[in-house]
């Protein structure tokens, strides 16, 4: 083979436009129209043509032009001015330094298999890896101590197109890593910076690049370098590619090269929050090196590590969790284990969710919730769901009772809003807007927005919109063959009214979502798609997983539907389907349709974008919009509604959005005064500006993964590893010993001072006699758990309240009282429960242990 030198070559900026590299690897400008302008000015056909990649667009224009705008004087000022304007972002004191600044700072490390931060930077696929990027932006602008932890894919995720019969296609472009805004990071002698992960019968190198997100970095590996195997090379080629073996492979380099590219980049992460199961392994990673740097065994290092673990699932359904056989789990563990000092049957019960059958497979998503103090969902409705979820598993514990909360998703506003809105907010919002966007006070201000200012920026988002949409469709046209002088073409110039009511429907195309369902009844919606006086059309947008073959078929149903001689002006989809599009989705509908089966939306956060540049939502009572809706911000189909019969649920829910439709939103709509404003249509727009706003962004977000969270885990971790760990060891070994007698804890009976019927505000007396066994009072709480009897009898949603231990009966037997206040009336009904209980025990039924009468 000829032997190859690699070398990097860096654009020649002229001295006096520097400061643009510098804006181009830090990824505040992906959130700042000052900034992106600095780049657009330069040569706005390249950026687009770039795909807004400003180092690739410095790398490409040519040296005269560089040398031209090195000249010239107003370009040099408005770069000067957006650069001091950057540096003093970077500079300013944050929101956690005023609020949080007096304490230690913590460490906060981000796991997530995606980050979509930029389009470009495809290493993203859709809603998670927005979030997670989402999630960055924030906590750069809060100035939260966190840093960003995921894989560097050579692929990425797939770009889509559609053949000639609509049949979703995918191609892999090459991410070309040296003309991205990342940097490699190197070790002290200049080389690039190593990591090594074990795998079976060998040692995978993984480099690590550095991705500067305002100001929170982001590191990602990469095991594409010529010392490894071509297999190995493979790792992170592909988002979500390969099979079940390739999944392995990537979340043991994500968990565990992750962890250990921290370590080696001189970071201690104090909290270690999994963004989904995929990076549950750095859980192992972290007892590891606890266990060799503290000189602890298994327990007592995991107790450390569980004091500092964050865990977000996004999943509703156990079906969505990551699974891995048990014979795989012994071909990739079966050395790791031994440095952890445990059997493989230890770490296989840490990965079962339910039961005891060794059949199991491994659950990243048990694998997480059993490591991590801290558990949420991602809407109030997701953690209920959850918390159903996890009950399967302790099935003795209460379901409101399972410690798994939920903190509600939101968007980074400012990377959503158009810059028509921005201006807008900034001229009657003020700059506190963009400061402190969880402010209630200031989105009120939005009332004071002229109503004919406010319908003009958003007709002017559409409008765009419909021009975004013929150039696309002409280029997908184009792409698949058709002649430039077709007739379809003509047809594609002439597709959307820049003044009808827009609809839009944009996300992954997985079948529990129903694309089609606004197209069930295609005889009635193209009656209110067709009308003449007040027309409606449809723009969808999403890609399919490339193995779902019924996520494909409902795109190929919508594309036939546009071909319909009715419907081609009026229903469109959209190809390649990417933030750049997703950006002028959000900004230019007048309604984000989302019509998911209750209650498999975990979130969902494309409609919160929407509503940030004046868009209404109309949808099912799933994810955020179950406590998002009020009636003055949107449409609900349904009522909350849940089915066993999904033919008849497509049927119900389709007729009530048809309803909708026709009734509400499209009358609304076009209810003009004589100055052609829609004012009740305007005053939703202002009501779901200022009652949503402040909530559903990921300031608001971030701040309470802060406060509830990272600061409590930061605490708990620093109290656990110090003093070489002794609250740690005491826990593991209070733990170790009421496993061991459990067996023995025995609710014997109860006695009531009085068997008639209570009055409000009386006092019922219970006395217990309960068995300890080998353990004793010290070791358990004893607790009344009453409330309202159900039609099952059964107590779904009791209150706990404590009893005090007044007497040894016998040796291993113990007298209890307590007292139950009547609070209500009504039929109630009241159990006596033994938990365990110590200091540091934060979530008792997490243990699964509870001894009911």
């Amino acid at each position: 083979m000829a032997v190859i030198h690699e070398y990097h070559v860096v654009p020649a900026l002229p001295e006096p436009l520097a400061a643009l590299r510098e804006i181009a690897y830090n990824l505040r400008w992906t959130w700042d129209h000052d900034l992106i302008d600095a780049f657009r000015r330069i040569d706005s056909d390249l950026w687009e043509k770039v795909n807004h990649n400003p180092v690739l667009l410095l790398g490409s224009v040519g040296q005269a032009r560089l040398e031209e705008l090195a000249k010239d004087d107003a370009y040099l000022a408005y770069v000067q001015r957006v650069y001091q304007q950057h540096k003093s972002y970077l500079a300013d004191a944050s929101w956690f330094e005023r609020a949080h600044g007096g304490e230690a700072k913590p460490c906060i490390a981000y796991f997530s298999a995606e980050f979509g931060l930029t389009e470009a930077l495809p290493i993203y696929s859709g809603g998670l890896g927005v979030l997670s990027g989402d999630h960055l932006k924030s906590s750069s602008e809060l100035g939260i101590p966190l840093v960003g932890v995921g894989l560097l894919y050579q692929q990425g995720y797939f770009q889509q197109y559609l053949n000639a019969d609509g049949w979703q296609q995918q191609s892999y472009p090459q991410n070309d890593f040296y003309n991205m805004p990342m940097t490699l990071c190197r070790a002290p002698d200049g080389s690039p910076l190593l990591i090594d992960v074990p795998y079976p019968g060998r040692t995978v190198k993984a480099q690590v690049w550095r991705i500067q997100v305002g100001r929170v970095p982001l590191y990602l590996m990469d095991t594409n370098i010529s010392s490894n195997s071509a297999a190995d090379q493979d790792i992170t080629d592909q988002l979500y590619g390969g099979d079940r073996d390739m999944r392995i492979r990537q979340e043991i380099m994500l968990g565990i090269g992750g962890y250990r590219a921290l370590r080696a980049l001189g970071l201690k992460p104090t909290v270690c929050h999994m963004n989904e199961g995929h990076s549950a392994f750095q859980c192992l990673e972290r007892i590891r090196q606890t266990m060799v740097e503290s000189k602890l065994d298994f327990t007592a290092a995991r107790e450390v590590c569980i004091a500092g673990n964050v865990f977000t699932t996004h999943t509703a359904v156990p079906a969505g969790f990551d699974l891995f056989p048990h014979p795989m789990m012994h071909h990739y563990f079966g050395d790791y284990v031994k440095e952890l000092g445990i059997s493989m049957e230890t770490l296989l019960k840490m990965g079962r969710t339910g039961g005891s059958s060794a059949t199991d497979s491994f659950n990243m998503a048990a694998l997480a919730l059993k490591n991590s103090t801290y558990v949420n969902g991602v809407s109030q409705l997701h953690g209920r769901v959850t918390r159903e979820m996890v009950n399967t598993s302790v099935p003795q514990v209460p379901v409101h009772e399972i410690p798994v909360t939920a903190i509600t998703n939101g968007v980074h506003a400012r990377s959503w809003i158009s810059r028509d809105m921005t201006e807008l907010f900034d001229r009657y919002l003020g700059e506190r807007w963009l400061k402190d966007s969880a402010d209630q006070s200031v989105w009120k201000r939005v009332e004071s927005i002229p109503n004919a200012e406010l319908w003009r920026t958003h007709e002017r988002r559409r409008e765009r919109l419909v021009v975004l949409a013929r150039t696309r469709l002409k280029e997908q046209l184009l792409r698949r063959g058709t002649a430039s002088s077709a007739p379809s073409i003509t047809v594609a110039d002439e597709v959307l009214d820049p003044s009808a009511l827009t609809i839009g429907f944009a996300r992954r195309f997985a079948t529990y979502k129903r694309a089609t369902l606004v197209l069930r009844d295609i005889e009635r919606i193209t009656k209110i798609l067709c009308d003449a006086d007040r027309p409606v059309q449809i723009v969808f947008a999403g890609k399919a997983h490339p193995h779902d073959d019924a996520g494909k078929e409902l795109i190929r149903q919508i594309v036939h539907s546009a071909r319909d001689e009715n419907l081609r002006r009026r229903v469109v989809f959209l190809e390649r389907y990417d933030m750049t599009l997703a950006r002028y989705l959000v900004q230019g509908v007048d309604v984000w349709l989302n019509t998911p089966r209750r209650p498999l939306e975990a979130s969902g956060t494309s409609g919160m974008k929407v509503l940030f540049n004046g868009g209404l939502n109309c949808s099912i009572l799933d994810g955020w919009w179950a406590e998002g809706f009020t009636r003055d911000v949107g449409w609900a189909i349904g009522n909350g509604e849940e089915y066993a019969d999904q033919e008849y649920q497509d049927r119900v829910e389709s007729e009530a959005l048809y309803d909708l439709l026709e009734q509400e939103i499209v009358p609304k709509f076009y209810n003009r005064g004589r100055d052609g404003i829609p004012r009740d249509w305007v005053a939703m727009m202002k009501a779901s500006l200022s009652e949503l706003g402040p909530v559903f962004n990921t300031n608001r977000m971030l701040q309470e993964y802060s406060e509830r969270f990272y600061l409590e885990a930061d605490r708990r971790y620093r109290a656990f590893a110090e003093k070489n760990a002794t609250r740690a060891r005491s826990l593991s070994e209070f733990k170790a010993h009421v496993h061991k007698h459990w067996k023995d804890v025995q609710v014997l009976g109860t006695e009531l001072a009085s068997a008639s019927d209570l009055r409000v505000g009386q006092t019922l007396a219970v006395r217990a006699r309960v068995r300890l066994g080998g353990l004793g009072p010290e070791h358990v709480q004893v607790q009344t758990y009453d409330g309202e009897l159900s039609s099952e009898l059964k107590v779904p949603l009791g209150v706990s309240r404590p009893m005090a231990m007044v007497r040894q009966l016998e040796p291993g037997v113990y007298q209890y009282e307590g007292s139950i206040t009547c609070q209500s009336s009504g039929r109630r009904a009241f159990q006596v429960r033994v938990l365990p209980n110590q200091a540091d025990l934060l979530e008792p039924e997490a243990l699964g242990l509870i001894a009911w009468e």
